[in-house]
């Protein structure tokens, strides 16, 4: 009887253990494609998905200023990649686009809140020569909220490297002072 005892409390503990796992991938795996599809809409141009990745008391802290709520973001967001108004000529089979990409994901859950950085770049193919070209470089440093069983951004800190709002050192990205290493 004892054994039993043990053989079923340890199937418990394990089949718990698996639980725990699941939601933890269940949540990572919702949070990367909250960010694939936050970059595939920005680049759409499709504004209505870019807004159904915010919270409602979002902030977005990038090199346009702060944005604080939806109504701003929306605003903000609404001129910005394939949003942004472009004048097609008479007969064009094709147009330049820029291409977002988000790469090396680091999410980490805390029930319903998380934390996450994320390195992006977009690549053009708008250019004299017609070639594609890396345009811009930076990281995202995220804070997320799970909402009604949906992750949303609650906070959204877009570094640009390419652009003024670059600094010596990201300590979010785990950075130290460079001046400072021996």
């Amino acid at each position: 009887m004892k054994k039993a005892l043990l053989a079923a409390g340890a199937a418990l503990l394990c089949c718990m253990s698996g639980a725990v796992l699941a939601s933890y991938a269940d949540d990572r795996a919702e949070i990367e494609n909250l960010s694939n599809r936050y970059m595939v809409a920005v680049d759409a141009g499709d504004i209505e998905t870019v807004m159904s990745t915010w919270a409602e008391d979002g902030v977005l802290e990038w090199v346009g200023g702060v944005e604080v709520g939806k109504a701003a973001i929306r605003k903000a967001m609404s001129n910005f990649g394939g949003a942004r108004k472009v004048t097609i000529p008479e007969g064009a089979t094709s147009r330049p686009r820029t291409r977002h990409q988000i790469i090396n994901h680091v999410i980490d859950v805390n029930g319903n809140t998380a934390k996450t950085y994320a390195y992006w770049f977009a690549l053009t193919n708008n250019t004299p020569q017609k070639d594609v070209q890396l345009l811009y470089f930076g990281h995202y440093e995220d804070e997320l909220v799970k909402q009604n069983g949906r992750w949303l951004f609650k906070k959204r800190k877009v570094y640009n490297e390419s652009q003024p709002n670059r600094a010596l050192f990201y300590p979010g990205l785990g950075e130290k002072d460079p001046r400072e290493q021996k």
